[in-house]
């Protein structure tokens, strides 16, 4: 489940020379309610989904978006591991920043939950470990994203043109902890089939750390729409148990039509 979030995160790396204004100014590539699916397959098996919902509220008396991504293993693959995940996020409508963060998460008897708060304006995150009974803040570098937040406010700022193939971009972001800036390769466009029909798609390559979940720094490939959702459609990744493949299965309330591709 994890690879999947920072796979989805991930095409979104243009962060390093994009103006936060940028974020206020254009027309959102999502809106109030937008709710998406995302199945995961196993080889041959359907092992898992990953729900994103979106909804505008109130947070410590502040408008804010509230994101939340539950992922959860499913069918007789969960007897033999189970997941149940729940990413919760809220961030700043005008400026894309995340206030706070939640991951609260079950693996296969692996849990973990952690709140996060950002402090922007003096550069640190408090992270209160409430299984520990922790609190402890860290540093942070500049316009940093948590693991979702940063997942919609690319999705609005990404370039609707100008992209070079081969071109590579960096983002920040703090997770775990530990703050990471990560790389991204624009690989071109291709056309993928999905349930709503044929898609102009946006492929990119995250680069990795090759360890205990990747097998190399190239690992994963992830196609999103080419439309003004700028939607995640599939995910590709050579794990170090095989591979994997999460494609958009259910979708409701874009702020934009998909473009169908028309034979």
């Amino acid at each position: 489940m994890k690879s999947l979030l920072i796979a989805c995160s991930a095409f979104v790396c243009l962060l390093g020379n994009i103006s936060l204004a940028q974020f206020e100014n254009k027309s959102l590539a999502f809106k109030d309610g937008e709710w998406f699916e995302m199945r995961i397959h196993f080889g041959f098996l359907n092992t898992a989904h990953a729900r994103f919902s979106l909804n505008q509220t109130e947070f410590e008396g502040k408008e804010v978006f509230h994101a939340q991504v539950l992922g959860k293993t499913t069918g007789l693959f969960r007897w033999f591991y189970k997941v149940d995940d729940d990413y919760q996020t809220f961030f700043d409508p005008n400026s894309g920043l995340p206030q706070y963060f939640i991951r609260d998460i079950y693996e296969n008897g692996y849990t973990k939950n952690v709140h996060v708060r950002f402090d922007h304006q003096n550069h640190r995150a408090t992270v209160n470990d409430l299984e520990n009974e922790t609190t402890t803040t860290f540093s942070t570098l500049s316009n940093v994203q948590d693991l979702i937040s940063i997942f919609y406010y690319l999705r609005n700022i990404l370039p609707k043109r100008g992209l070079h193939i081969g071109e590579t971009f960096n983002f920040n972001m703090f997770f775990d902890e530990e703050n990471y800036v990560l790389d991204l390769k624009y690989l071109g466009r291709e056309i993928v089939r999905t349930p709503f029909g044929k898609i102009w798609c946006l492929k990119f390559q995250p680069s990795v750390k090759v360890g205990r979940v990747f097998k190399t720094r190239n690992s994963l490939t992830l196609w999103i729409s080419e439309d003004n959702n700028r939607i995640p459609i599939r995910l590709q990744a050579s794990l170090s148990i095989g591979n994997i493949r999460a494609d958009l299965e259910k979708v409701r309330n874009l702020a934009h039509p998909f473009k169908i591709v028309v034979d």
